[in-house]
């Protein structure tokens, strides 16, 4: 299915050294009329893929000096560069799914909402719950931008991404949109695939999502009532390796221990192993990142 443009439409990809990203423009060769804007920082190491697609307009960039992560830099620098009203992110190595731009779409250009998202799925291991990770409400909380489109208007009303954000720049970004009224409508039919890595790669991922979770509480601090209720992952896992030591020597390691067959059974058919090391990976990141916060 291809996708009638009522008005134009900027597809952004940030890339560094990720050679699958000419899986996902061979994917968007396939959407006619479509300004497809690269940012990458990969050096000229992907310039093999740059050649193949000569009808995407690439954007070489140069992290600022001691800036170790640049996605929200690059973020911003796609959207400035985008010809669209409307402007759609997915990442590097995903993959749509037939009509995933006319139904993210959707809801934008019937003028009903500025801001929609999908899920992504991964190809084989899948932690993040692929299309039940958007469940069946109408609007979400937040949306990364593995699969997100918006209103160049309302991304220039709330000041574009970031950039002090190594990781969850996307999250806040959301978050802010949300403040001023333009809440992520969810489509959860609008699929994106992804190879999500592997476990090693995944684990650290979890791990920099802890870190930025608690950097996203400490700018947004209006959302900690009811965090646990809402958003129990950061809490309860951090807490859990906080108290193992003291569960140790209490002579209640064990017991402590077995707490853990509860996300095991709640998560069995997901990988449970994995997925419970995810979640202690991202509880950890939360750990490390804490004493920064409260000292920042």
């Amino acid at each position: 299915m291809t996708t009638a443009l009522a008005v134009p439409i900027s597809v952004v990809v940030v890339s560094k050294d990720e050679p699958a990203l000419a899986d996902t423009l061979a994917a968007l060769a396939a959407e006619p009329d479509l300004d497809v804007v690269v940012v990458d920082a990969s050096a000229g190491r992907l310039d093999a893929v740059r050649d193949r697609f000569p009808g995407v307009r690439w954007f070489a960039y140069t992290p600022l000096p001691g800036t170790r992560t640049s996605i929200a830099h690059q973020r911003n620098v796609g959207v400035a560069a985008a010809r669209g009203d409307v402007v759609v992110f997915t990442d590097a190595g995903c993959v749509p799914r037939p009509g995933w731009l006319a139904r993210l779409l959707a809801p934008i250009l019937a003028g009903e909402d500025t801001v929609a998202c999908g899920p992504a799925v991964g190809k084989e291991i899948d932690l993040y719950g692929g299309v039940a990770q958007r469940g069946t409400d109408r609007y979400v909380d937040d949306a990364p931008t593995i699969n997100l489109a918006f209103r160049r208007s309302a991304f220039e009303q709330v000041g574009g991404f970031d950039e002090r954000f190594a990781y969850g720049s996307d999250v806040d970004f959301t978050w802010r949109l949300a403040a001023a009224g333009h809440r992520a409508r969810n489509v959860p039919d609008a699929v994106v695939t992804h190879d999500w890595g592997g476990a090693r790669r995944q684990l650290c991922r979890a791990h920099a999502y802890g870190r930025a979770r608690v950097r996203l509480y400490g700018k947004h601090r209006d959302r900690l009532p009811g965090l646990l209720r809402r958003d129990p992952v950061p809490v309860a896992y951090a807490l859990w390796l906080l108290g193992l030591p003291l569960a140790v020597l209490g002579r209640r390691g064990a017991a402590w221990v077995l707490l853990l067959a509860v996300p095991l059974v709640r998560n069995r058919r997901r990988r449970p192993l994995l997925t419970l090391a995810d979640h202690l990976a991202y509880g950890a990141g939360v750990l490390r990142e804490l004493p920064r916060e409260v000292t920042r």
